[in-house]
């Protein structure tokens, strides 16, 4: 007799889905059904849900049809290791799809939040509804594919005057001398914070200071806005293992 051609019960640990909760029963929703149908899985399959908030456990799938999937949850597992602190990265509205970029990139290095700011200088002085959403699905898969437990909030924008932080904040500013390292210790929470296209305003990085940010240098060269981020948190959580 030929094989069967309908889904397969076969083991895919390598498979994570993010949930609500990890609940004995989880329910998924269409978008997840159809993903695990396009895997070929049935009935049996086991995989990793986790919550966003740092818990993984094992799953073992028990039914799947086009509208949904049920799971039973198994046993937890440990989650992948987060930094000491929360980082929370505080960036500028940018052109296009460079936030998309940004967001992924920070989340696979290990940041808690991300805060959307404007600034005075931005090209960008609104997101709508439908690309925070989208920004909020990005982080979510990049949590899924770093093996992250933890899903960064992605918070509307909101005005530089209006951001509060607590430990310390760390502004990337070309004008300054200062390096990070002479700076960072992981005693609390850390906050980066980068500008747009043109930059920030002296009057943005006066009161910031005033308040007190920690300017940074990046090195001698000029990044650009979606490069920035990027490469000063890499210098950060790289001291965090």
């Amino acid at each position: 007799m030929g094989a069967g051609h309908g889904p397969r019960p076969r083991c895919r640990m390598s498979v994570r889905i993010k949930v609500d909760a990890l609940t004995p029963t989880i329910e998924l929703g269409l978008r997840e059904a159809r993903h695990l149908q396009v895997l070929r899985l049935g009935p049996g399959a086991v995989l990793r849900v986790f919550d966003g908030q740092g818990q993984e456990a094992e799953a073992t799938l028990t039914e799947l049809s086009e509208l949904g999937a049920v799971l039973a949850l198994g046993a937890g597992v440990q989650a992948t290791a987060e930094t000491p602190q929360p980082v929370t990265l505080a960036i500028a509205l940018l052109k296009g799809d460079k936030l998309s970029d940004v967001t992924r990139a920070a989340t696979e290095l290990g940041v808690a939040r991300i805060q959307l700011l404007l600034t005075r200088h931005a090209d960008v002085r609104e997101i709508g509804t439908q690309k925070l959403l989208r920004l909020r699905r990005v982080a979510e898969e990049a949590s899924k594919q770093s093996r992250r437990a933890v899903t960064p909030e992605l918070l509307e924008p909101i005005s530089i005057a209006d951001l509060s932080w607590s430990g310390t904040l760390f502004l990337a500013h070309p004008g300054s001398r200062a390096l990070i390292t002479d700076h960072l210790n992981w005693n609390a929470p850390i906050t980066v914070l980068t500008g747009p296209e043109g930059g920030f305003s002296d009057a943005e990085v006066a009161q910031l200071q005033e308040r007190g940010a920690v300017a940074v240098t990046l090195g001698p060269r000029i990044l650009r806005a979606e490069t920035a981020p990027i490469a000063l948190l890499g210098a950060i959580v790289a001291t965090g293992v």
